[in-house]
């Protein structure tokens, strides 16, 4: 892949070396990362390369030395690949080690016929979960990584500033975790009204009337937790004027590089405020979201119905924008 543009490529079947395991691809999803990358805007020093990171598919071959794991099982894959044995990677921090590559991202990923994987990666997944429910593991980590970071717990309100398919999950994890109440906004009133059917306790389409909408959800205080879902910079400024006293911004929807939040740094002291980011869900962020969607804790029908091929990669990506009620898209390579 280059930028705007898809390469349809033959090539041979890999073969999984010491600690490895083959994957034949089932399901990828589209994520907004990859959205970023067909644009150029974001690891362009990674291209030309196969991207898809939001994948699953069952397990093919194993390489030398590997165990526990079986041919023919369904699984999942973190597929944020670190050195496993530095400061970082010890405190599942991958993402800051040093050696950290991704797949899709900064080397190879899954949309593609097979993939090699290393085998510590790999999470057998149960026979009866579709794959097309499977493909939601890894965004789903990314926003339990988000609420771990956040501390979320239950009978806090928090806001969520966006409600694409991200925005989304955070809303239906949030119920699941018992946070009360969840305050939705988005520009798409359709988006919003989804939410609102899925979880989120209160919803707002119009941007002027966010603020009043939160204090009022709020009793005045404002939310103890706003999570940016989107990546604007002006949502982020936005983020900091609703948290109540002592509250808290989770950042995780991803701006421009070199995009700044201004921060009041006397007020942030005096009311003990916090902000911090999260983004890529691995290590246990993976494990608990597979539970949660084998348990039935996430709604995963609002992601389903929008499928294209392989061979028709390059329609699905141009006409990402066009399709607005698709909250996800996936790429099918096999069942």
């Amino acid at each position: 892949m280059r930028p705007g543009r898809f390469e349809l490529q033959d090539r041979p079947v890999p073969t999984p070396g010491t600690g490895e395991v083959l994957i034949r691809i089932a399901r990828v999803g589209i994520c907004g990362t990859d959205i970023h990358i067909f644009n150029g805007h974001y690891a362009a020093d990674s291209l030309p390369m196969i991207p898809g990171h939001e994948f699953t598919g069952t397990i093919e071959a194993l390489g030398p030395d590997v165990t526990g794991l079986r041919i023919g099982d369904k699984a999942v894959v973190d597929t944020n690949v670190g050195c496993g044995t530095c400061y970082w990677c010890r405190r599942n921090e991958i993402l800051n080690c040093p050696e950290m590559r991704q797949m899709g991202i900064s080397m190879d990923g899954a949309f593609a016929e097979y993939i090699v994987v290393p085998a510590r990666l790999v999470i057998p997944a149960p026979a009866h979960m579709p794959f097309e429910v499977l493909a939601l593991t890894e965004p789903l980590a990314c926003v339990v990584r988000a609420a771990r970071k956040a501390n979320v717990t239950f009978g806090q309100s928090v806001a969520v500033l966006g409600a694409g398919p991200i925005g989304h999950l955070h809303v239906q994890l949030l119920r699941t975790i018992g946070a009360a109440p969840i305050i939705v906004t988005d520009i798409s009133p359709d988006r919003v009204a989804l939410a609102l059917r899925h979880g989120a306790d209160v919803g707002v389409s119009d941007p002027a009337d966010v603020k009043a909408c939160v204090m009022q959800a709020t009793e005045g205080r404002g939310a103890d937790i706003v999570i940016e879902s989107v990546g604007l910079p002006a949502l982020y400024q936005q983020a900091l004027q609703l948290i109540r006293k002592g509250g808290h911004v989770a950042a995780f929807g991803l701006t421009g590089a070199g995009a700044v939040l201004p921060v009041d740094i006397l007020t942030t002291i005096l009311q003990e405020n916090s902000i911090k980011g999260s983004v890529a869900g691995s290590g246990q962020d993976m494990h608990d979201a597979l539970n949660f969607l084998v348990h039935g804790r996430i709604d995963p029908t609002p992601f389903l119905g929008a499928e294209y091929a392989l061979d028709d990669i390059q329609t699905a990506f141009d006409t990402f924008k066009d399709r607005p009620d698709d909250l996800k898209t996936q790429i099918v390579l096999s069942d």
